[in-house]
């Protein structure tokens, strides 16, 4: 160890550490710094952990100690209050952050620009932040902010103070904003608490092999090592599994390994660098087996079983209507094809982490940042052989989710290594452990036969589509049979035959994420349209006017759709940039999206809120859905505040098992439908008392219970009493999205029936960074493996855009009322990325002839100017 020497804050201070330790991890761990997170350490290529070193910017999760002596380090915890003040404001006003784990190392950069008195372009901003990743925002609003921020120190243009009433309709600024924007509040691994051990695991190598032996007592003896758990100190079932219980939280001897996140050891230890130290001194046993790659293999007789709770055949969703065979053949126009999309990892800025606290009641409570929490606590409850009332569940609102928490990943083995000891632990992934181990999107493979009359009116569409599900159920079955639901699109379509089949392999878990199943087969029939549009001789517009569905049309699940249906307008509000492009020579695309709102498909669902009036005047706003960055705890202010009239500020949500409001998992843009309702119910119960002359010091220590139940959905392919109502409600969108003279992105202008506009900004600050992902998916991200290995983990070789690759965006919010939504709305954040792709794919044909039919499109000139992504591909014929 040695010691170091420098000045942080303005403050001389020194440390000891060995001299290639991070500087990231001496700031967090021996100055208690968490304004600078750590994302994707040690890489150095999302900006998350920034710092001032002399003056520069540095990213300083890749600065070693060794480098640092006698240096200048400044963060925002070292910036004045007014400066600081300014930066959360401008951010708060701009809507520039979702999740919020991204912009406190956005700000200091910004800092940093703004400091010089020089005017820059909206592309210049762009640029300057290359150094950093947002995945939620699209970097619109972060812009915005930084204009703001400009304006106000150098000219002389102070932000004006948000007059937010925080109703409906309100551009409400986001719950703890301000707080987020600089870093101060906190995400799980900042937490900090007495005698905090650390943890750390041991993973698969392999796809696929069967456990000789599991030898921990080279771990348990290093020095500083308190405990190393495996299977066989688990008390009660290591199974866990949202929907199946096929996944085990641990491995055993003698089980095989199905693939390369799964978990053979948990090592509890004083340091987090021991702890890892240790987990790497588990000594594993294999004998390695071919792991079954190919889920087109997979279903074959006779294929080795990949998973042994379930043969592997996941999930099998069928739809038909009608004679396919006879409506095709005297159909005008047919058109068949196969088209391809790969799988993807999430890449939300946190990583996985949970801490686990035993309390003196003898129960543990549990941070976690997952999805669902009290799917967390029912599965940890299961795997300590407890009663669930012994596990107290607090969501930690997360860094970005879209899916990809939805799913345990340490959640079991953090709780379980806390009850062996007696002492609280908490365990982070490293970026790397978190692209093993938690689930992706689904590749999937789509065969697709589609046929039109001579006006170019949809006929007949036969659908086969086979989905990689990997190694654990996940969520899998669900987003196949979505993925068949929706296998049409926004169109009407008279007589199907689908069939949509989810693969078990020895890959990586394939389960929920943004567009759940939706935006694979949106490309597809997208696709179709196109190719259709061309022999009928008539434009992408025309085509999708002449087909979408409208009032009282089909779905093509076979629902009658009796209102809401937003799709009309969307398509007549980008009409004009559609046709103002094609008649100025440009190549462009439109695509258009559906996607449903609740789970739908036959299940119960239910949403749940509470509200305290606490003796401090405040009133607790409890709800059982997750908060990931979409703003989930402003809209239930919103939703209370508009049915009560108290100010925004009375309301404090909170998110923990101090009820029982098992709602389900916050996944299916159902969060503002249930949590909305279930809050409007709460509210209009307090409102009775306040409007009876009561004030809040009266009514001290009351409870409010809400509650919304929706139990009218049928299965694929069933009714009830007689009717089809596969979903409560669907979101409806067009895209146009127009290339300049070189091929790449320019313009991407969309329009979404968001039901009733709840907040604004926040509504334009989804949809904004739902096209930056489906720009992503589009053009340069994937997750490919060779032998059920990952081939790459970081941010930029996976293909995450940058602020400079965002083209010009337009939003347009339509609103088409629904009435079983809260005061009329929809959920919104999935499918704003559905139909991007689809456009894209359009509107590069138009530029060179070409049709693309498998994704990311990475040999287009759009994708050719982006310089992230563009894996070495000379082993492609051995990935999957």
């Amino acid at each position: 160890m040695t010691l170091y020497h420098f000045t942080l804050n303005g403050t001389p201070v020194e440390a000891e550490a060995e001299p290639t330790q991070s500087l990231l991890e001496i700031l967090r761990t021996q100055f208690k710094i968490i304004s600078v997170k750590s994302a994707c350490a040690p890489q150095g290529q999302c900006g998350a952990c920034l710092a001032l070193i002399d003056g520069v910017p540095r990213t300083s999760c890749s600065l070693a100690m060794g480098k640092i002596e006698g240096k200048k380090i400044l963060t925002l915890e070292g910036v004045s209050e007014e400066e600081r003040a300014l930066y959360a404001q401008a951010f708060q006003k701009a809507a520039g952050m979702q999740c919020g784990f991204c912009t406190p190392g956005l700000v200091l950069r910004i800092k940093w620009l703004t400091d010089r008195a020089r005017p820059m372009s909206r592309q210049e901003i762009a640029e300057a932040l290359n150094g950093h990743v947002c995945r939620c925002t699209g970097y619109v609003k972060i812009i915005d902010a930084v204009e703001l921020i400009y304006a106000a120190k150098h000219g002389g243009q102070p932000l004006d103070a948000p007059t937010e009433q925080g109703r409906v309709g309100d551009p409400l600024g986001r719950y703890q904003g301000m707080a987020l924007a600089l870093g101060q509040r906190p995400f799980v691994a900042d937490l900090d608490v007495p005698g905090l051990l650390h943890g750390a695991l041991t993973l698969s190598p392999h796809a696929r092999a069967r456990v000789i032996s599991i030898d921990t007592s080279k771990a348990a003896a290093l020095p500083g090592v308190i405990r190393v758990a495996t299977a066989k100190d688990v008390p009660g079932d290591r199974w866990v599994g949202l929907i199946y219980k096929d996944w085990p939280c641990f491995v055993a001897e003698g089980e095989e390994v199905r693939y390369v996140g799964d978990v053979l050891a948990a090592v509890a230890a004083e340091t987090p660098q021991i702890a890892r130290a240790a987990a790497k001194l588990v000594e594993v046993e294999y004998a390695p087996l071919p792991p079954v790659l190919d889920p087109a293999e997979a279903i074959k007789p006779g294929a080795p079983q990949v998973n042994p709770k379930h043969d592997n055949v996941l999930s099998r969703s069928i739809l038909q209507r009608g004679d396919v065979d006879a409506a095709l053949a005297t159909s005008t126009h047919v058109v068949s094809g196969t088209w391809r999309t790969q799988r993807v990892e999430h890449m939300f800025l946190e990583p996985e982490a949970a801490l686990a606290m035993p309390l003196d009641d003898g129960r543990i409570h549990l941070y976690t940042q997952g999805q669902g929490i009290f799917e967390d606590r029912h599965q940890v409850a299961s795997v300590l052989g407890e009663p669930e009332a012994n596990v107290y569940v607090e969501l930690v609102p997360n860094g970005g989710a879209f899916g990809g928490k939805e799913d345990m990943t340490v959640q079991a083995q953090t709780a379980l290594l806390a009850r062996l000891i007696g002492r609280p632990v908490r365990i982070e992934l490293t970026r790397e452990e978190s692209v093993r181990m938690h689930p992706k999107r689904h590749p999937m493979t789509m065969d697709y036969t589609v046929g039109c009359d001579a006006e170019g009116r949809l006929t007949a569409a036969r659908v086969y589509v086979l989905g990689d599900s990997g190694a654990y159920a996940s969520v899998g079955g669900k987003v196949l049979e979505r993925a068949g639901g929706h296998a049409c699109g926004a169109y009407r379509i008279p007589v199907i035959d689908i069939e949509a089949v989810a693969a078990y392999t020895n890959n990586p878990p394939c389960g929920a994420m943004r567009g759940f199943g939706v935006n694979q087969t949106n490309f597809a029939i997208e696709g179709c349209l196109d190719l259709l549009a061309k022999k009928v001789g008539i434009d992408g517009w025309e085509m999708r006017w002449r087909n979408g569905i409208r009032v009282g049309d089909m779905f093509s699940s076979g629902q009658i759709l009796e209102k809401s249906v937003g799709l009309e307008r969307t398509l007549l509000a980008v009409k004009d940039s559609y046709y103002e492009a094609k008649a100025a020579g440009r190549a462009v695309g439109i695509a258009c999206g559906v996607k449903n709102c609740g789970l739908g498909n036959g299940a119960i669902e239910r949403g749940y809120c509470q509200m305290v009036v606490e003796a401090d005047g405040s009133i607790g706003l409890y709800s059982g859905f997750t908060e990931m960055g979409q703003g989930l705890m402003t809209i239930i202010i919103q939703f209370a505040v508009e049915v009560t009239g108290l100010p925004p500020s009375v309301f404090r949500p909170q998110i923990n098992s101090r009820f029982e409001l098992a709602g389900g998992a916050t996944t299916g843009s159902r969060g503002t439908l249930l949590a909305g309702r279930a809050t409007i119910d709460a509210a209009q119960k307090l409102k009775a008392d306040l409007d009876a002359g009561k004030t809040l010091a009266d009514l001290v220590g009351r409870s409010y219970a809400g509650e919304t139940i929706i139990d009218d959905t049928t299965a694929l392919g069933q009714t009830k009493n007689g009717k089809i109502k596969t979903h409560t409600t669907f979101g409806w969108a067009s895209q146009v999205v127009v290339l300049n003279e070189e091929g790449a992105v320019d313009f991407v202008h969309s329009a979404q029936d968001v039901g009733r506009i709840i907040n604004p900004q926040q509504c334009e600050g989804q949809l904004e960074g739902a096209i930056h992902m489906g720009l992503g998916y589009a053009l340069t991200e994937e997750l490919p493996c060779k032998d059920g290995m990952p081939v790459a983990y970081t941010m930029r070789d996976l293909g995450i855009l940058r602020a400079k690759h965002m083209p010009r965006v337009k939003i347009t919010l339509v609103e088409e009322n629904e009435p079983e939504g809260p005061f009329g709305a929809k959920g919104i954040g999935e499918l704003g990325l559905v139909p991007t792709p689809s456009a894209l794919a359009g509107a590069l044909e138009a530029f060179d002839g070409t049709r693309h039919v498998s994704l990311p499109m990475r040999d287009s000139p759009a994708a050719r100017a982006i310089d992230v992504g563009h894996l070495d591909d000379a082993e492609r014929d051995q990935w999957h």
